[in-house]
């Protein structure tokens, strides 16, 4: 198998990292729209209402609402075949409940599309990338109550409809894996995810999986409403998924590693399989948690399974094992591998952990992948004339392509689209700041949000410009 003609490169992005205009053109208030700047030392604050003193780094992105125009002509000078953006739900209905949508929010998206469409950078739609109505959580209590599967298949048949003959492929939801609590940041995911924090919740065990299972449900129910409407559509969902490795070769650490490693696929194996895993039911059962499941909750199951499966990977890590030091847990509850080095920000840097992942995915379930993110996050310095060398974020990027390619070249993956996060700076949703950057195009903004917007090509703006006309030949 080779790199198909029609592979699709390019990006991602997610509206409350880079639109800005939080209250513009009737848009209501969004879960992350809550949320402060912090650093990989001071976590991010979740507010519950605005305070005029405090700057929330949402409101301003890095004013994609403004420049949209600007910024999709430098994709499209890289050669973008796609890219991959997300809709606030709350610029369709602000408060999430409404009956009728919000057409100035659907007229910016069109307006989006349409750019995207004349440069023929296909478009990639995400519904829900932690951008719910505020309104739904504080009203209803978010994903715990079934009424909100109804307001948010409403929400997808506005932008089925709307979009039916512009748009192909749609995402129903990004890493709504990250819900089931693994951290001491597990607050701040199950925040991002259903806007409710961890620590408040008086019967955890039993919301989180509630939760869990209403999204997944949702996902299901919104890939069959995708298809009846349209015909031709290809409707996925996004993991941000991991391997994770024994520390050696005790079988109870490669027992302990598979189980954590496979802990994120759950939900994947109800959306590929027909049925919601009966394994995930029987340890419900095990912890007292109690689900029900209908007759049409089982028939969505069975009518709603995935046409692909999007992967964002950036990190490995090793399973907890006896004698393990504590203090180098990594984001999602792994440790820290010794054999390799961390970013700054304390992500592992593994290309190969990326074509273990695609193999683990694909052979498990058979549905073609798309890698819809993948990129490092560092600190870029402008030379004095004004260039922006990143090196090692080509170093990084050009190492796991070719593992990628590796997977489809030599292990057969049938891997549908590379997507890089981010082509161009926007706001970090794990620590709200610029100065973490990832980006093909520098944006002239820092952590307390001065500067001038203005955009630079950095060296990577080239190089990726020629990976894409080579079809990933030229690396």
């Amino acid at each position: 198998m080779k790199i198909k003609k029609d592979f699709l490169w390019g990006g991602s992005i997610a509206a409350h990292q880079c639109e800005g205009s939080c209250r513009e053109d009737n848009k209501g208030l969004a879960i992350m729209d809550l949320v402060t700047a912090g650093s990989h030392e001071t976590p991010r604050e979740i507010h519950k209402s605005l305070d005029a003193a405090i700057r929330y780094p949402s409101h301003q992105g890095i004013d994609f609402y403004h420049r949209y125009k600007n910024d999709i002509a430098l994709f499209a000078e890289m050669g973008f075949k796609a890219l991959r953006l997300s809709i606030d739900w709350a610029r369709i209905y602000p408060n999430g409940d409404e009956k009728e949508p919000n057409q100035a929010g659907l007229n910016f998206y069109h307006n989006v599309v349409d750019e995207l469409k004349k440069y023929h950078i296909e478009p990639i739609i995400t519904l829900y990338h932690f951008e719910m109505p505020l309104h739904l959580v504080k009203e209803y209590g978010s994903w715990t109550n079934r009424k909100v599967i109804d307001f948010y298949l409403k929400y997808c048949e506005t932008m089925f409809e709307s979009f039916k003959h512009k748009v192909k492929y749609w995402v129903t939801f990004n890493e709504m894996n990250h819900i089931d609590p693994q951290t001491d940041t597990s607050d701040f995911f199950t925040y991002m995810i259903a806007g409710l924090k961890y620590s408040e919740l008086e019967n955890k065990s039993q919301t989180l999986a509630t939760v869990g299972y209403n999204m997944t449900l949702a996902s299901c129910l919104a890939v069959k409403l995708g298809h009846e409407i349209i015909k031709d559509s290809k409707v996925g969902c996004v993991f941000g998924i991991e391997p994770v490795y024994p520390i050696d070769s005790n079988p109870i650490n490669v027992l302990n590693a598979f189980k954590q490693t496979d802990r994120d696929f759950y939900q994947i194996d109800a959306m590929c399989n027909g049925a919601f895993p009966e394994y995930k039911f029987q340890e419900y059962q095990d912890q007292g948690i109690e689900i029900s499941i209908t007759q049409k909750d089982r028939s969505a199951f069975s009518e709603g399974k995935l046409d692909f499966i999007g992967i964002n990977y950036y990190a490995s890590s090793v399973a907890d094992y006896k004698g393990a030091d504590k203090g180098k847990n990594t984001l999602f509850g792994g440790l820290q591998n010794p054999y390799l080095v961390s970013t700054k920000w304390g992500w592992a840097i593994d290309p190969v952990g990326l074509r273990y992942l695609l193999n683990y995915t694909y052979r498990k379930y058979g549905l073609p992948i798309m890698v819809t993110e993948n990129g490092l996050g560092a600190v870029d310095e402008i030379t004095p004339d004004g260039k922006i060398h990143d090196d090692y974020r080509i170093d990084y990027l050009k190492q796991h392509i070719n593992e990628m390619k590796k997977a489809i070249e030599i292990d057969q993956v049938d891997c549908l689209g590379y997507l890089t996060w981010g082509p161009i700076d926007l706001v970090s949703a794990t620590t709200g700041q610029m100065s973490k950057r990832y980006g093909f195009i520098y944006v002239d903004l820092d952590d307390n949000g001065k500067g001038t917007l203005n955009r630079f090509k950095k060296d990577s703006f080239e190089w990726y410009k020629k990976v894409i006309q080579s079809n990933g030949t030229s690396l």
